[in-house]
């Protein structure tokens, strides 16, 4: 579909309303469930845990993504733990700030029985908002990105820091985040500073996206500036089709 009108970008009357308060993120990084529950526990995050986030006042936005087999067969870079990783929840908070609380609900959910299935748990990072762009075609603005509907999101952890902007008019890409890795809050403590870790949210196949993708980043990795870790496109979850896409045939 082609979008009419003037992009957000370039509307100062529309930029001038408000910008994105979320600016920091939790990303949980798992890997497939040993025992193939991997649909059961995706049904359970997205009914129960999941909405259950958004009583914290800080948080603005999760996101889960799952790797199936056509999505690990198209990596770029798959290095280490993060090979493992087939499932990836993002969620979204203000600052820093919105951890504390996010502890406390996680325990408190726990204690009532309320977390019995989980999967094996491969890394976490905490991460602030570096930078942000929208594609000119995707007519809405880089600050609400996240929230306009994607058929898959390709994501990019790199050791170093270099920006990705200049990616964002190739094909299927709507916009990109991008962020910072952090020392996370007490009682993680992760740092994972020096870590960079993109979004590139997707209109289009992320498989099929992922090969124009793949291209340019081991391209962006031959300047020495950046070293790819993972390069891997996911699919978001479709409501109630909790199966329709999982990391096994």
């Amino acid at each position: 579909m082609h979008l009419e009108g003037t992009p957000s970008e370039h509307l100062p009357d529309v930029l001038g309303t408000g910008e994105t308060a979320a600016k920091y993120v939790f990303i949980s990084f798992s890997g497939r469930h040993p025992e193939g529950r991997d649909a059961e526990y995706i049904e359970w995050h997205s009914l129960d845990h999941r909405p259950e986030q958004y009583r914290l006042p800080d948080l603005r936005n999760a996101i889960r993504l799952v790797s199936t087999p056509a999505c690990r067969a198209a990596r770029a870079a798959s290095v280490g733990l993060y090979d493992e990783v087939d499932h990836v929840m993002t969620y979204m908070f203000t600052d820093a700030g919105g951890i504390p609380g996010f502890t406390v609900l996680g325990n408190a959910l726990n204690v009532a029985g309320r977390m019995a299935i989980r999967l094996p748990s491969i890394t976490y990072m905490t991460a602030d908002l570096e930078g942000k762009i929208a594609a000119a075609r995707a007519v809405a603005g880089a600050d609400v990105i996240p929230w306009r509907p994607a058929v898959g999101v390709y994501i990019l952890v790199e050791e170093g820091n270099a920006s990705p902007a200049d990616l964002v008019d190739l094909p299927g890409v709507a916009g990109i985040w991008w962020y910072q890795g952090a020392l996370a809050p007490a009682p993680y403590d992760q740092d994972t500073r020096g870590t960079q870790i993109t979004y590139f949210f997707l209109d289009s196949d992320p498989v099929a996206a992922a090969e124009t993708l793949g291209e340019a980043v081991r391209k962006r990795w031959e300047t020495g500036a950046v070293k790819g870790l993972l390069a891997a496109p996911f699919f978001p979850i479709v409501p109630f089709e909790w199966d329709r896409y999982l990391p096994t045939e």
